[in-house]
Order: C-alpha cells, then sequence, then structure tokens
C-alpha cells in the first residue's frame, strides 16, 4: 500500500488555480472617512466643554467667587450632543460594510 502525497505547500495555495487573492480587510476608505468624521465630533464636543470651571476667576482658584458660566447651553447641551453624535458616527463606521 502506498500512501498519497500532498503536491501543494500551504505557501502554494491559490497560487495553481489562477484565482486571485481578495484583500480580507473588512474596513474600506469609506469606513475610516466615516470615523475620521466622528473623531471630530467628539473631538469638537469636548472643546465646547472646556473653559474655566466654577471657581475660577481670570484663571485663578478663588473659593469666594461662583461662575454661572459652566451652566451655560454650550455647556450643558451642545457639547454633549456633539460627542454623542460623533460615538454615533464611529459605530455606523465600524458596522458599515464595504
Amino acid at each position: 500500500m502506498s500512501k498519497k502525497t500532498n503536491k501543494l505547500a500551504a505557501s502554494d495555495f491559490g497560487k495553481e488555480t489562477g484565482v486571485p487573492q481578495e484583500n480580507t480587510f473588512y474596513f474600506g476608505q469609506q469606513n475610516f472617512k466615516w470615523m475620521l468624521i466622528g473623531l471630530a465630533f467628539i473631538v469638537v464636543g469636548f472643546l465646547l466643554m472646556m473653559g474655566p470651571d466654577a471657581n475660577t476667576v481670570d484663571g485663578k482658584f478663588d473659593p469666594n467667587s461662583w461662575n454661572d458660566g459652566i451652566f451655560s447651553i454650550r455647556r450643558i447641551r451642545i457639547a454633549p450632543l456633539f460627542v454623542v453624535i460623533g460615538f454615533a458616527i464611529e459605530v455606523y463606521a465600524i458596522l458599515k460594510r464595504k
């Protein structure tokens, strides 16, 4: 009884058949574009949240003063909305197929 040997090595897989190798990477150019857009939204959201804190006057801590600027519409509504939209765009970019 003779043993049959495999003529194809692992490195020769797909070479003899003439079939071109397909790129199996999941993310395409559109995915990366949407990821950058989502990252930009997140960065803008965090930049909009920046500013002096509640006890800062002229950049210095003062426990006797109160800054109502921390409750502005920009910090409470707009900035978190940008961050949430950015994360939603990131989820879309990850789940989007080619």
